[in-house]
């Protein structure tokens, strides 16, 4: 026998014929895999097992008919926020500080891995087979999952499982955690209630949603918030939020709602803040209209390197739209006030706001950022080029910031 393959324990086996029992059981009643028909469901099978291997079986029923198999347990763990599966026994964990193998943890073997994918994919309602390979959701319990299968994925199905707070970070929690200084979050907030419009860029795992969940909280209790997102991932703490979710094609090929949709849907539904989850597609040319058509206020999230490649990032994008270059840069100028970018050290793996630009053009008339704020790793921040006209933007809504930020 290989060495990666020991013998199995007793109390291992009788557990995982429990479990196959269990799993008859319920197939059989035609009932769903909940905890409470799982309970039943064991109690029916009447396990010959003492109090501590019925406790162990119990916790191994839940997570293989309910939860996430052997990932429960660094799901359920404190400070991690995303489980990485490469293979049988190639998983991972970032508690924040980068990326590190969870050697205790492993499957039995590949079918193991695509097993836990599909279940995962069938519990968010989405669909995983071999005519579409991948799969972008939201968990019942708001992980989000993304699994992809092979031949997709060489060699083994991956997996990818980013972890939801019970509730979203506020300003001052990101200001304690080393995101960005006191004085940036006052700035933030400044922007909030001047009613800017405003897009959070950077790569991924920067913390742009959680940014923009953050900045969504302070929007005023009697505004209507109306999120447009391929899955429901912002969860802004907000009396009044309406969520609009894409869905994939069916069998058929029929009944898909792409994001650029809901945003067209969102505007029909009285917003007072529109917000596209990530923009990523020909929906940027909806939201620069939304924007340019009296919905102030608008956000989102977009992936780019740096604050000043925004723009080319969005010209990109509505080129998807069939919107040419000038056309799309006119409605960049108007739409959008403020970028915010983050970024994530690569030493410490700290995630923080990094700058803020404002949109100016240049000599061609084209849309440009210009740095307004920076911020160091230290807290430390400097004015740039368009302190001032982010200054006027916002004294021009009511709100005064200060002559200097530092």
């Amino acid at each position: 026998m290989a060495a990666d393959q020991s013998p199995r324990h007793p109390v291992e086996d009788r557990t995982a014929a429990l479990i196959d029992a269990v799993r008859l059981r319920l197939a059989e009643a035609g009932a769903p895999p909940t905890s409470g028909s799982v309970a039943a469901a064991l109690r029916a099978a009447r396990p010959p097992l003492g109090g501590g291997d019925t406790l162990d079986a119990v916790r191994a029923l839940h997570a293989e008919l309910v939860g996430a198999g052997p990932l429960d347990q660094l799901l359920n763990t404190p400070g991690v926020t995303d489980v990485l599966v490469n293979g049988p026994d190639e998983v991972w964990i970032d508690r924040g500080a980068g990326l590190e193998r969870a050697s205790a943890v492993r499957f039995a073997d590949a079918e193991a891995v695509r097993h836990l994918a599909h279940r995962l994919a069938t519990a968010a309602g989405r669909r995983l087979d071999d005519a579409r390979p991948w799969v972008d959701a939201r968990l019942p319990d708001g992980t989000r999952l993304h699994a992809v299968l092979p031949p997709i994925a060489a060699g083994c199905t991956h997996i990818s499982l980013r972890v939801c707070r019970s509730r979203p970070f506020t300003l001052d929690e990101l200001v304690a955690a080393g995101a960005l200084p006191p004085v940036g979050a006052e700035l933030l907030a400044g922007v909030v209630r001047a009613r800017l419009s405003l897009l959070i860029s950077g790569g991924t795992g920067t913390g742009k949603t959680t940014l923009l969940a953050a900045l969504l909280g302070l929007v005023g209790p009697g505004e209507r918030i109306v999120l447009a997102e391929d899955s429901a991932e912002l969860r802004p703490d907000h009396p009044h939020v309406v969520r609009l979710q894409s869905r994939p094609p069916n069998q058929e090929g029929l009944g898909e709602l792409t994001l650029r949709d809901l945003v067209r849907q969102a505007l029909r539904m009285r917003p007072d803040r529109l917000v596209v989850g990530e923009v990523r597609g020909a929906e940027a040319s909806d939201l620069l209209t939304a924007l340019n058509t009296g919905h102030e206020g608008g956000s989102g999230t977009v992936h780019a390197n740096t604050a000043a490649d925004v723009p080319a990032r969005l010209e990109a994008l509505g080129a998807l739209a069939g919107l040419d270059r000038l056309s799309l840069h006119s409605q960049l100028r108007s739409a959008l006030d403020v970028v915010v970018h983050l970024a994530r050290e690569p030493e410490t793996g700290l995630r923080r706001v990094a700058e803020l630009h404002v949109l100016t053009e240049d000599a061609q008339g084209l849309a440009v950022t210009a740095p307004a704020v920076t911020f160091t790793p230290y807290g430390e921040c400097a004015t740039g080029p368009g302190w001032h006209r982010l200054r006027e933007r916002c004294a021009a809504r009511g709100v005064e910031l200060p002559r200097s930020p530092r």
